[in-house]
């Protein structure tokens, strides 16, 4: 018996092998032209604003030897430490009063505005929302400079900046967060005739408190570090305290300033994350 013979290739294979190539090069190509179209716009941008990406990487190693030179804290500058602890405990204490303040009113504004545990009048909804919008859209330093031409230059300006910015942030993400707690307990409450406060403190919060909490931890670390920008506006404290030594040419004071403030910083963002975890 012979041999049988091969089976002659479908006439569909070469065809679907010629589209796959097709559609190949025309995705090298789309790549292709998107890359030359960054590289043209970069180019176009820094003809206008006349910048040399050559001087620039040039001047990055010769920058970080200057840092290094000037703002490393030499022992006449740790002399200081104290007041620099002193001003950043204060500095996170207003941002974290500042949070707990604006979580406060946060959750009562976001209870009311949410699509499944608010209340049923969609306008009261609606102007919630658009309050919070409002504030979470006004910078903080917006908000700083605009409120020390009435308040002047203290830490009641700061906590106010602090408070507006973080209050409008938090009722956004407190709405959000109401907005997608699963409404089966609702439900069930609501068929069972609870009153609305009821429906509120059995299914509302205990469902939604982690994520709140998280939200609120966040809010805490960014504020800290804000706070020191707001400080530079404000006069007080380690905001006020880095742009004292640093305008007085106290490179290595305001170098400890910085340093304290980044582990500051590190220390309560471990704290947060060991927090959050705990929650979940």
């Amino acid at each position: 018996m012979s041999a049988a013979a091969p089976a002659a290739p479908a006439a569909g294979t070469g065809r679907a092998r010629a589209v796959d190539l097709t559609w190949f090069r025309r995705r090298q190509l789309r790549t292709l032209m998107g890359v030359v179209a960054v590289v043209v716009a970069f180019q176009l941008c820094s003809m206008v604003c006349n910048f040399s990406l050559t001087y620039a990487l040039g001047s990055v190693p010769a920058a970080f030897v200057w840092m290094f030179q000037n703002f490393i804290p030499t022992a006449e500058s740790l002399a200081n430490f104290p007041l620099v602890i002193t001003q950043t405990v204060s500095t996170a204490l207003d941002s974290v009063a500042a949070t707990v303040i604006a979580a406060v009113a946060g959750i009562v504004l976001s209870v009311l505005g949410s699509s499944t545990i608010g209340v049923s009048w969609a306008p009261v909804r609606g102007a919630i929302r658009a309050i919070a919008s409002v504030f979470r859209n006004i910078p903080m330093i917006a908000w700083a400079l605009l409120l020390l031409l009435s308040f002047k230059q203290n830490e009641f300006t700061g906590f106010l900046a602090l408070f507006l910015t973080t209050f409008g942030q938090l009722t956004r993400f407190f709405l959000d967060t109401f907005d997608e707690i699963p409404t089966g307990p609702v439900e069930a409450l609501k068929s069972c005739g609870a009153g609305y406060w009821q429906i509120v403190f059995q299914a509302g919060l205990p469902l939604a408190v982690a994520d709140l909490m998280s939200w609120m931890l966040y809010m805490v670390e960014t504020n800290i570090r804000s706070a020191t920008l707001i400080g530079l506006l404000t006069g007080t404290g380690i905001g006020f305290v880095f742009n004292l030594y640093y305008t007085s040419f106290r490179y290595d004071t305001a170098g400890l300033v910085i340093i304290v403030t980044i582990v500051f910083v590190l220390v309560i963002e471990a704290v947060s994350n060991v927090a959050r975890r705990s929650m979940i």
